[in-house]
Parts: C-alpha cells; sequence; structure tokens
C-alpha cells in the first residue's frame, strides 16, 4: 500500500497575525485565501493528506471555513498547538500563552503524521513549482532509510517586499546540500542592494546576491524529525531558561543540529518560484494582483489556477 504524503500547514499564528480569522483578506477571485491556493498546489503535485497545525479555540471557525472547503477533495487532520506537548521543565512554561516556536508546532503533530511531510506556513504564497519539486523530492527518498531531509530553496530577490525587512534563512549550500543556515532579517536598501541582519545579535550584518538561496519555511522531513524534535527539547529550555516568556523552539535550528552533528543531510531543492506574502498590510494590493495574473478569466485564459478553486 503506497504511503500518504501529507502536507503540514503550521497556522496557530493566523488568528493573532490578522486579528482574527474573520479578519483574514481574501487574496482570490472569490474569497479564496493563500492557504486555498497552497492546498490546491500540493494535490495537484500528489499530496494526498493534509494536516492544520492550529489554535484550539480557532477550530470550529477554521474547519467551517478552510476546512469546509477542501475536505471534499484531501484527506484532513486537525492539531492543536498547546502547552501540554512540551516538556515542562520549568514552572515559568506553565502559564506561557505564547506558543513555543516552529519546532514545538511541528511536534504537536507527531500522532497525527506518519509518513513523509512537507512543512510550509500558512500565509505564505509558494507556487505551484516548489509543491512539485518537494513532492518529487519525497517520493525519491521515503525509503532509503536515511535520514536525508529537504529545503525547498528559493532565489532570494523572489521573496522580498518592498515595504521593510522580511526574514528569511540564508542558506550556505555545498555540493547541493546545506552546510549552514542563518536566520535574518534581511530588506534591499536605497543602495540596490540586500543586506541581511543575523537574528543572532552577536554575528554581523552582510550583503546578500540577488540570486543567493533563501529557506521560507517550506521543509520536507521523514518521521525520525520528531525524534530529534524530543531530544533538543530540554537542552534548548536548559539554554534559555533565562528567557522562557519569550524564546522560540525553531525547527529550522533542529534541522541545522541533526546536519551539524552528522545524523542527517539536508538537500536544497531549487525553485524559481516567486514567493508571495502578506508581511506587511501594504503587501495586500500587489499580492492580490500577482495571484489574479495566475488564475484562469476570458482576458486570461491561459492562467494556472481556475476562477473558483474548488468547485471547477
Amino acid at each position: 500500500m503506497e504511503k500518504d504524503l501529507t502536507l503540514l500547514i503550521l497556522a496557530a499564528g493566523m488568528g493573532s497575525r490578522f486579528g482574527g480569522l474573520k479578519q483574514i483578506e481574501p487574496m482570490g477571485p472569490n474569497g479564496e485565501f493563500i492557504i486555498d491556493y497552497s492546498i490546491y498546489d500540493a494535490i495537484k503535485a500528489g499530496f494526498n493528506k493534509v494536516v492544520f497545525l492550529i489554535k484550539e479555540e480557532n477550530f470550529e471557525l477554521f474547519k467551517e471555513t478552510i476546512g469546509a472547503r477542501v475536505e471534499p477533495h484531501v484527506k484532513v487532520d486537525y492539531c492543536f498547538q498547546k502547552m501540554d506537548n512540551a516538556p515542562i521543565y520549568y514552572d515559568e512554561l506553565k502559564d506561557r500563552e505564547k506558543p513555543l516556536g516552529t519546532a514545538h508546532a511541528v511536534l504537536c503533530c507527531k500522532d497525527k503524521i506518519h509518513e513523509p511531510f512537507m512543512m510550509i506556513n500558512a500565509d505564505d504564497f509558494y507556487g505551484s513549482d516548489a509543491f512539485k519539486k518537494g513532492a518529487d523530492f519525497l517520493r525519491a527518498n521515503m525509503d532509503n532509510d536515511k535520514n536525508d531531509y529537504g529545503i525547498v530553496g528559493y532565489l532570494i530577490k523572489n521573496t522580498i517586499t518592498e515595504n521593510g525587512s522580511v526574514k528569511r534563512g540564508v542558506c550556505k549550500i555545498e555540493n547541493g546540500h546545506l552546510t549552514n543556515l542563518v536566520e535574518s532579517k534581511v530588506e534591499r536598501r536605497e543602495d540596490g542592494i540586500i543586506y541581511a541582519t543575523p537574528l543572532d545579535e552577536t554575528l554581523p550584518e552582510f550583503k546578500v546576491d540577488d540570486n543567493d538561496t533563501v529557506s521560507m519555511n517550506m521543509l520536507l522531513f521523514e518521521e525520525s524529525i520528531f525524534g530529534y524534535i524530543e531530544e533538543g527539547f530540554k537542552p534548548f529550555l536548559e539554554k534559555n531558561k533565562d528567557n522562557l516568556a519569550k524564546c522560540e523552539y525553531l525547527i529550522p535550528e533542529v534541522l541545522f543540529d541533526t546536519v551539524n552533528k552528522g545524523e542527517a543531510t539536508c538537500t536544497v531543492i531549487p525553485t524559481t518560484a516567486t514567493w508571495y506574502g502578506v508581511t506587511y498590510k501594504e503587501d495586500a494590493p500587489a499580492v492580490r494582483a500577482s495571484i489574479a495574473s495566475l488564475v484562469k478569466t476570458d482576458d486570461n485564459p491561459d492562467g494556472y489556477y481556475p476562477n473558483h478553486l474548488w468547485t471547477e
């Protein structure tokens, strides 16, 4: 029996970021959200299961909106990011309301994912090519008994906004594999050059070429990643015991730690797709226009997406 190919969508931050699910701005011509296009692209690429990681209090609303649209087309499951499935080594964590980061988010889905999976952010438009490349990678590696994880790598010039800085993982690559990942704020400044300011304040700012590769948190894993997340959780909390109210356990850091220890490799799969996202409210009109240019209409018969995404 063929294994499922799962798309894990991290959507626990959607409500807080946009002021509640009801206030998410539709980006498609018939009220579609960016997340709709990601699921559509994933199904076309061969993914047959979607797992949503959401806040428990948003479950009914999420299921009635996004869930209701996609459940007729793909297997769907839901997980909640809650503190009761984090190892509570410190009393300060018991009352923490802010999620513990993307690694904790992935771990919350351990009981629902038993197959190769792709992880994405709910509010990023990744493009169909990225999903095709990711699905091909997972299918090619699902039975090789190696921890060969993957990142779909974007050209940095295809991922920035004119309205301010954005967070990106700047990649260093050798022979197609990730050797370093620097989480940074990047922006193109008035001189036309892209600069990266590492989130680790001990590291200096550096210039980035337009065609350098960045991670957009489109990551590809086997089930084994859950064990590495669990293994690293206690050391992470001990390291951050003086910052337990704000620290975040991030999946790119877990990924790179496994690579650095020689316990896994991480292939960087290049895509020429363009990222779209509403990092700032000023981004919304441009994102809406970009998506519209990809939708099939009488005036645009060569568009990729149907005008009514889920009913055509």
